[in-house]
């Protein structure tokens, strides 16, 4: 089992950043392709950046291109979301995830987090 931990949540205005973190335990983490993803309410999960097990590639929704980051510490058991430029339509409950490899898809991963709420005020 691998168990995670997303903190750093919270409201925000519009054009403001946050850091997303999640940490890690239970099993060896740098096995693992990690992943953020988020849901809205009355929508579907959809997936938002993904990391390589090593770091070495990343994917992002077109959505969050150039605005989020996502970067992993495998000696902390650690993989951080930076969010610059927040918009309201970023407003969503935000889960880390892990998995074999690395996805966009949502079924593709294993270990889920609890989430955390990020509200974009306008």
């Amino acid at each position: 089992q691998l168990q995670l931990v997303e903190s750093g949540g919270g409201l925000v205005q519009a054009g403001d950043s946050l850091s997303l973190s999640c940490a890690a335990s239970g099993r060896t983490f740098d096995h693992y392709g990690l992943g953020w993803f988020r849901q809205a309410p009355g929508k579907e999960r959809e997936f938002v950046a993904a990391i390589t097990w090593n770091g070495f590639s990343t994917k992002y929704v077109d959505s969050v291109k150039g605005r989020f980051t996502i970067s992993r510490d495998n000696a902390k058991n650690a993989v951080d979301l930076q969010m610059n430029g927040l918009k309201p339509e970023d407003t969503a409950i935000y889960y880390c995830a892990a998995g074999p490899f690395t996805s966009t898809r949502t079924g593709d991963y294993i270990y889920w987090g609890q989430g955390t709420q990020v509200t974009v005020s306008s």
